[in-house]
């Protein structure tokens, strides 16, 4: 082969380069077309249905835009003192001899132990809301972790009844707690109890599924030692599995547990009991301070929920679970 033979394969790969940078420039100006349709048709939808419902509004949604805000001004407490006055039932000076009504009340709401010693109404109510959350994720756990290896593919005794518990789990964690609280406060009365249902059946929906999940990725080698040896399934289930996944187990109950608090919370304002029933009728009133205590108490006890959560799977788990493995 000559240098002459050579030369049109050389001129042709500048030319083959050419035109993959063309196809790839025609590539790109054409997802930026589509892209750019989309967002113009997303943007004239969205403005389509905002102005059909702004005519459908009896309120007239842009004319009470500016006053969007206006709700906050009417919880601004007029005495920033109130806050801690509310937060541990105190007597206000601006609720003096009757002056102010209840929304200024609060050593009222003392709720006595022994002689003079009260706990304040709000620390009352937030205790009730972690009790809530605390037996909730108990009854969840207990439920959950038994159905966990009925429901994983790799434990189930049958293929029927690992289907018929997914099923079950799927059902109860389809409804959110709030609605499940409403339909138990219809048959049982407005009160913790209701709020427990609720969140103990959606908790073992939850649970169950991040349960079997861990159970399926065990290691299987310890099951079939015991399986050689003759061993029930009971006793592959509480000698082989239940070592592995335990301290899985706990790290996702303390992370339900979490929720379970910020749900109990919620499901209040719907007649849960707890906090959250309190907190909405002080937005309604507009009752300032007492908004502004709840708002503060509920802030706290979160954060520290979720520290002692995160600190005590840290302990149960391991530091090293929670940085990457190279």
């Amino acid at each position: 082969m000559t240098i002459a033979d050579t030369q049109p394969q050389m001129q042709t790969a500048p030319q083959t380069a050419r035109e993959i940078g063309d196809a790839w420039s025609r590539m790109v100006a054409r997802r930026r077309l589509y892209t750019g349709l989309g967002l113009a048709i997303l943007f004239i939808a969205f403005v389509s249905s905002v102005r059909f419902a702004d005519e459908s509004n009896a309120g007239h949604f842009f004319d009470r835009l500016p006053h969007l805000f206006d709700f906050l001004s009417w919880l601004i407490p007029k005495d920033w003192s109130d806050v801690y006055r509310a937060l541990f039932d105190l007597p206000s000076p601006n609720g003096a001899n009757g002056v102010g009504g209840e929304e200024f009340n609060f050593p009222l709401g003392r709720v006595y132990v022994w002689g003079n010693f009260y706990i304040p109404e709000y620390f009352e109510l937030m205790i009730i809301t972690i009790n809530v959350a605390l037996v909730s994720t108990i009854i969840g756990f207990v439920v959950a972790l038994p159905l966990s290896f009925f429901a994983a593919r790799n434990m189930s005794p049958s293929n029927p009844v690992r289907l018929v518990t997914k099923r079950i789990m799927e059902f109860l964690r389809a409804f959110p707690e709030i609605v499940i609280a409403g339909l138990f406060s219809a048959i049982l009365s407005i009160g913790p109890i209701a709020a427990i249902i609720a969140v103990g059946l959606h908790t073992i929906g939850a649970l169950g599924k991040l349960f079997y999940e861990v159970v399926e990725n065990i290691d299987m080698k310890p099951d079939e030692g015991m399986k050689a040896v003759g061993a029930s399934w009971t006793e592959r289930v509480r000698f082989g599995a239940l070592p592995q996944v335990m301290p899985n187990f706990m790290s996702y109950a303390l992370l339900r547990l979490e929720i379970n608090v910020r749900a109990s919370t919620i499901i209040g304002a719907v007649g849960g009991g707890g906090i959250g029933e309190e907190l909405k009728l002080s937005i309604s009133r507009g009752f300032g301070a007492k908004t502004v205590a709840l708002v503060l108490l509920l802030f706290i006890t979160i954060v520290a929920v979720d520290q002692f959560s995160a600190w005590l799977r840290r302990r149960l788990v391991g530091e090293h679970a929670f940085f990457l493995q190279h």
